[in-house]
């Protein structure tokens, strides 16, 4: 009989197992970027469907009709009050905006914070949405320029509004802010009490004064007397909440509407 012992079947070493951990985690994150990617638009992309048809329902806009009451629309918690157009991200940049900020109603679009202002009104009406996954209504707006025109249609009107000066200061940020804003306008951004209020800037997920009446001042306790303005917030950078990316435009125009009729500024791209 041998005296060698019978050889024995040696466990996985600690590199295979690591690179067995590796492999599982990347699959983990193939799977999780096709939900967030793929499978939560189809969802989202249900949500927003019914929420522009709810829209024409309210709105009493068929073929056949337009029917425009002029009346005060107060939206409950998940409905759809507006849409939103940016012409220069294309002729179908169109989402329907419904009233908050929770999961559940971010998953159909675009949503107001309740405590921010309604669309053309003195002060701040502010807008969150997704920019991965979920319909990514604002994937985009790391794009937008100086003046680039961001379009709000409710049910009685079309509000026009207008990017600030990103970046710009001193005489360059006057030269810009001329560009698409009143002479009065223009004093208030240049030097007045929206001087520090740019077109887009990045910060915390905390910093909830910018949806302020005037973004980042504390001190307004009545929005008499004040800009229209509309800021759009949305995570930074794509695939993380660690920050947010801020959009703020100022109201430069608001005209009823007639018989159907688009404003010319959506034809702009």
């Amino acid at each position: 009989m041998s005296q060698h012992a019978a050889p024995t079947r040696q466990g996985p070493g600690k590199s295979q197992i690591f690179g067995e951990l590796l492999l599982t985690f990347g699959v983990i994150i193939l799977l999780f970027t096709f939900y967030e990617a793929y499978w939560t638009n189809l969802s989202s992309g249900r949500l927003q469907d019914a929420a522009q048809d709810q829209l024409d329902e309210d709105w009493g806009v068929d073929e056949d009709q337009w029917v425009n009451p002029r009346q005060q629309i107060t939206p409950e918690l998940g409905e759809a009050f507006a849409r939103i157009y940016i012409p220069s991200f294309g002729s179908d940049f169109q989402f329907a905006i419904v009233e908050g900020t929770e999961d559940a109603d971010l998953l159909a679009g675009p949503g107001r914070y309740v405590d921010s202002q309604m669309p053309g009104e003195p002060g701040n009406f502010a807008v969150a949405g997704h920019r991965v996954g979920k319909g990514a209504p604002f994937n985009d707006l790391d794009n937008l320029e100086v003046c680039d025109a961001v379009v709000i249609e409710t049910q009685t009107d079309w509000v026009t509004y207008r990017i600030l000066p990103i970046d710009a200061t001193g005489d360059v940020r006057r030269a810009e802010a001329s560009e698409c804003l009143s002479p009065e306008q223009v004093e208030r951004v240049s030097t007045g009490d929206y001087s520090a209020v740019n077109g887009r800037h990045i910060t915390l997920p905390g910093a909830i004064e910018v949806i302020n009446p005037i973004p980042g001042s504390t001190e307004v306790n009545s929005t008499e007397g004040l800009e229209g303005l509309i800021t759009l917030t949305t995570c930074h950078p794509r695939f993380s909440n660690a920050q947010r990316m801020i959009i703020h435009a100022m109201e430069v125009e608001s005209t009823p509407k007639t018989d159907g009729q688009r404003p010319a500024v959506l034809e702009e791209n």
